[in-house]
């Protein structure tokens, strides 16, 4: 039988994100304030996580699941939380307190682990992934944006050429291994990029970390608050700050009490291309794939992404 203690520390959101970043960037994990535009941020997109990894001696798609405790355990969790000023653990019997997974599943690598198993984080989750299987009903979306066959996903990116430009096209699933992306789309958190319709659904992959942001506010809550409601980039769901440490840090609208989605995204506001040319391909595509659709509008522009019609 595995015990786990989860232990808490009470601290106001905000202030324990500023914290964490000032101290990296004293420990050199951050860059200095002045260089910090030359750093890896992205849009936070919290939509729906995928990881690129092999399977079966192939590159294969895996759909973000994390293991939650039953109903019993998530109450007592739960009456913890509400109650953690007179005690600062909590204790997980991992075998009895939580739903089962697939067979398939693994738990993702940043997890702690305990004599080999993993340990629920303070959420009381344990993280994990699951391979997106050809025709997947469950995850369907995902599925869609990939072909096994030919190794490729549907990616959306900055225009190599051009970074005032974004492109979609097929990347080899080689090109992504071990990347983390984040899956767009008309079935997706509500669809903030207007992307496709219940008729004709569109999905999209996006790499974390594809999208800069080149002028980034100080870390005080009223600049950052300042930056999301007044700058143009700031029309976004959220920052994340990627540390020399492999650490991930997230800024979320939520978190300042501002709404998402919104009426017009900074993503919204380019231009796009498609650059899906599948001539070299020696065997035809399905018909009713997406891969096969934006072939058919292949080289076209269109001012925005929600401007985006597929010849189906």
């Amino acid at each position: 039988m595995q015990i786990y203690t989860v232990q808490f520390q009470q601290k106001k959101w905000m202030e324990h994100v500023v914290m964490l970043l000032l101290t990296k960037c004293v420990l050199g994990m951050l860059p200095s304030v002045g260089c910090w535009e030359q750093w890896c941020y992205e849009h936070g997109v919290q939509i729906s996580e995928s990881l690129l990894s092999i399977l079966r001696g192939q590159p294969y798609l895996w759909a973000r699941l994390d293991r939650k405790p039953n109903k019993l355990a998530e109450k007592r969790f739960k009456n913890f939380l509400h109650s953690k000023q007179n005690s600062k653990e909590f204790f997980w019997n991992v075998e009895e307190d939580f739903k089962p997974v697939p067979e398939c599943w693994i738990p993702a690598k940043e997890i702690e682990q305990l004599n080999g198993n993993p340990m629920p984080d303070e959420n009381g989750h344990i993280p994990g992934w699951v391979p997106v299987e050809k025709n997947s009903k469950q995850y369907c979306w995902h599925s869609s944006v990939v072909n096994y066959e030919f190794e490729i996903a549907l990616v959306l990116r900055h225009h190599s050429d051009d970074p005032g430009l974004l492109e979609i096209s097929a990347v080899p699933l080689s090109d992504l291994l071990e990347q983390t992306l984040e899956l767009i789309g008309t079935n997706i958190n509500g669809n903030p990029y207007g992307l496709g319709s219940k008729k004709h659904p569109l999905h999209l992959l996006i790499p974390h970390g594809a999208f800069q942001i080149r002028n980034l506010p100080t870390l005080k809550h009223n600049d950052l608050l300042s930056w999301f409601e007044g700058c143009r980039e700031g029309k976004i769901e959220g920052i994340v700050w990627h540390c020399s440490d492999g650490c991930l840090i997230k800024v979320h609208r939520h978190h300042l009490g501002l709404c998402w989605p919104i009426p017009d995204t900074y993503m919204n506001s380019k231009p796009v291309v498609i650059n899906m040319n599948l001539n070299n391909y020696v065997y035809a595509f399905d018909a009713k794939c997406l891969f096969n659709h934006f072939s058919k509008i292949d080289n076209q522009k269109f001012g925005r992404l929600k401007d985006i019609i597929l010849n189906v």
